[in-house]
């Protein structure tokens, strides 16, 4: 049974789904990139099922969190639509496509793998990191920034709005990061479904550590045709670097690179 989900949206347009990754809701995505998908399409932003505005569920699975997707979009009576996943966002994406094919016409993958045995794994070190729930939240925050950036922007990141990380860190149940902790292992654990999308968007930054930019390449070879683009120099939230940039892609408007 799917679970009730908060949303907030932005912009005018063709909907737009835009789904967070781990331990993000919608009012963490970064202003400039909404501001800029915003003139383009009507962004619809929901939070994560135990995030945000969104009521807990007992069971957090990929599918779990897509089949609250799919209730969403039947709520809001949309047609077929883009539906956009950053990280953990784009293995739900992915799902939901593979769920219900005709919500989905097109698929925009940021800083996301294929789950199974075709994603290419991190470091294990870093991921020991990315879920490490000790200390103050704002030393959490920095942490959480040092992967998200790489060197020489993390820094910068970190003082300016690393007060605003840890506010929202501080926030999160424990609980539900291990639910979506769990989730991760599990779409990486085992084979999973190919989304038959024909307009496929994959993009990630050149200098991610969190989701390698070789996972560009295996996502790709399960969509045969898909744009794919990489940021040179930038993170694993590198649509916070180059906000502008990005939205032109997904808008169609961006030139290949």
């Amino acid at each position: 049974m799917s679970a009730p989900l908060a949303w907030r949206s932005a912009g005018s347009g063709p909907p737009l789904l835009l789904v967070n990754g781990y331990a993000a809701t919608a009012a963490d995505w970064d202003p400039a990139f909404v501001a800029a998908l915003g003139r383009s399409f009507e962004v619809i932003c929901p939070d994560n099922c135990g995030v945000g505005g969104s009521a807990p569920r007992d069971a957090v699975t990929i599918d779990s969190m897509a089949a609250d997707l799919e209730a969403l979009l039947d709520s809001l009576g949309t047609g077929p639509l883009a539906a956009a996943g950053w990280s953990m966002g784009g293995f739900v994406v992915q799902r939901l496509a593979a769920r219900a094919p005709a919500r989905v016409a097109r698929l925009v993958l940021l800083s996301t793998d294929p789950g199974g045995s075709a994603a290419v794994p991190a470091d294990p070190e870093v991921w020991a990191r990315l879920t490490d729930h000790s200390g103050t939240a704002r030393e959490q925050a920095s942490r959480l920034i040092s992967l998200l950036f790489p060197p020489g922007v993390a820094e910068a990141i970190d003082r300016d709005f690393g007060d605003v990380v840890a506010a929202a860190r501080a926030g999160l149940s424990p609980a539900v990061l291990r639910a979506q902790e769990a989730a991760m292992a599990a779409w990486h654990g085992s084979e999973q479904p190919a989304a038959r999308v024909d307009d496929v968007l994959i993009a990630c930054g050149g200098e991610d550590v969190v989701i390698p930019p070789a996972n560009a390449d295996a996502l790709a070879a399960v969509h045969p045709g898909a744009r794919v683009e990489r940021f040179a120099g930038g993170g694993h939230a590198f649509m916070a670097q180059e906000p502008e940039r990005l939205a032109a892609l997904i808008a169609g408007r961006g030139a290949r690179s």
